[in-house]
């Protein structure tokens, strides 16, 4: 066996090096706080105190626990947001990829809200729903309608949080979506107009497919965005909204741990959100790659 010379020891060592700092960082910042949690789940443990082993009762007291179900609910709910931002931002990098005048201003000012403070946007949108001096009940007063106090309203506060998901993450997914269109060769939608292909027919067979691996990553990462919504409901709705109807399940996860000090009962539940995460990323995953299989 032929011995490894001087200098590919010399590379492996400094690339051992270059690979240590984020190694180390994730089983620092990663592993070690994911697999803490995990067993303070099974304890009773109010963060600072001893950490009383106590089997699987916390989960026992979840699936009972009604709060928890509204904050299931509640997250599931929001999410209806993402197919609404994907048809919306498809059609904005659609309309932009036609080459008019103007594309590069829209396109800034669509990706200004994605890097602006969520901190600030939510205070923005909180006075912009205020029931009485409100940006959008003024527009809606217009129109001749009255509008309510959104974020004071159980059957308004969700939707109110939605739209400002939505209008926050929409230039992200535009600019995604723009970037896939302008890598598609006109030659495909030149030979599509030479044999008669109308719109629908030329996105259905050109377009869709050539932008699905962008759809994709937009929806997975758009489930796991939302999964863990938390800073727009503490800030826009600090008490959970009425009747509970906008906390979501970070938001009485982090009621139970920093409020309740029940830091083992809030881990059991990072436990199930992050195990119903992976569950639905796997099924995504299993399902593009049947469909891309289909599309072969």
């Amino acid at each position: 066996m032929p011995t490894k010379s001087k200098l590919y020891r010399k590379e492996m060592i400094f690339g051992y090096l270059f690979l240590a700092p984020p190694v180390i960082g994730m089983l620092l910042f990663t592993m070690y706080p994911m697999l803490y949690s995990i067993y303070g789940s099974f304890t009773d443990w109010d963060g600072l105190g001893q950490m009383d082993f106590i089997g699987f009762d916390n989960y026992k007291e979840l699936f009972s626990d009604e709060l928890f179900h509204k904050a299931m609910f509640n997250t599931f709910f929001m999410m209806i947001g993402i197919p609404i931002g994907l048809v919306l931002a498809l059609l904005l990098a659609m309309g932009l990829n036609r080459g008019i005048p103007g594309t590069t201003a829209f396109r800034v000012i669509y990706y200004v809200p994605v890097i602006s403070s969520l901190a600030a946007i939510s205070i923005l949108w909180q006075w912009a729903y205020n029931g009485d001096y409100g940006l959008v009940n003024q527009f809606l007063d217009l129109i001749g309608i009255k509008g309510p106090n959104w974020l004071a309203n159980k059957h308004t506060v969700k939707p109110a949080i939605m739209i400002m998901a939505i209008w926050k993450g929409l230039g992200y997914s535009m600019l995604l979506y723009l970037a896939a269109l302008q890598s598609v060769s006109r030659s495909y939608y030149e030979a599509a107009e030479l044999d008669g292909a109308n719109g629908f027919q030329t996105f259905r067979a050109i377009t869709w497919p050539m932008v699905k691996p962008v759809t994709f990553f937009i929806v997975v990462t758009s489930i796991i965005g939302g999964s863990q919504i938390f800073t727009e409901i503490n800030i826009m709705t600090s008490t959970g909204g009425p009747e509970y109807s906008s906390a979501s399940a970070v938001f009485y996860m982090w009621q139970k741990a920093f409020g309740n000090f029940q830091f083992g009962y809030s881990s059991a539940m990072a436990v199930l959100l992050a195990v119903f995460i992976f569950i639905v990323t796997l099924v995504q995953f299993k399902f593009n790659e049947k469909s891309s299989g289909d599309l072969d």
